[in-house]
């Protein structure tokens, strides 16, 4: 995560509307917020590109142009840049919403749009990226505390079976090797799989 993903405003915003008189408006309403324009871009697929290349913060998207929509350009954003979408949009239809939930979208925002209004927008948008931001990482982190428990039980396993150790005994072993060597625990337990599985008589 960059600074500018940890503050409180995103620093650089892409915007993606086929109408250029409404992506006009937006600009103007981003830069007088203090942030800095990406585009515009006329189509989803034109959102993805320049996001790719430019690396902005946060997206407005419309719903509605030509090839990718809104939606769909927000998913992929989001999945694969980690950039929190805002649709900007004259339809709020269920349809849409629900579709919405199931993507990278974060906010929505009805046309006409308002410096006001974009601003309370793009704040919460903004928090509620960074939650989820932070509980991915979480997420990520329980996973391998996990993978990791599992390793370390295997490997203790396999000390219990190949050196007929007790299992607090070969639970020791792993600390105490950890430990003299300056290794980390789940290393050890990789080691000692590895030996195991080609010679599971082997003393260690």
């Amino acid at each position: 995560m960059t600074a500018e993903q940890t503050s409180m405003v995103p620093g650089r915003i892409l915007i993606a509307d086929d109408e250029h008189l409404v992506a006009a408006g937006l600009a103007s309403c981003v830069k007088s917020l203090g942030c800095a324009v990406v585009g515009p871009a006329a189509d989803g697929q034109e959102a993805i590109q320049l996001a790719e290349r430019e690396c902005p913060d946060l997206a407005l998207l419309d719903i509605r142009m030509p090839g990718a929509d809104g939606i769909d350009a927000a998913a992929i954003l989001w999945r694969e840049s980690d950039i929190p979408c805002i649709i900007v949009t004259a339809y709020s239809d269920e349809a849409n919403v629900t579709r919405a939930q199931h993507s990278g979208v974060f906010g929505f925002l009805l046309k006409p749009v308002t410096v006001d209004s974009l601003r309370t927008a793009i704040a919460i948008a903004w928090s509620r990226a960074n939650d989820a931001r932070a509980l991915r990482n979480r997420v990520g982190q329980l996973e391998t505390t996990l993978s990791n428990r599992k390793i370390i039980e295997q490997a203790k396993w396999r000390l219990v079976e190949t050196q007929g150790m007790s299992e607090p005994e070969a639970h020791a072993w792993l600390q105490r090797t950890s430990r003299n060597g300056r290794r980390t625990l789940v290393d050890v337990a990789n080691e000692v799989i590895r030996q195991a599985l080609k010679a599971p008589a082997r003393a260690l």
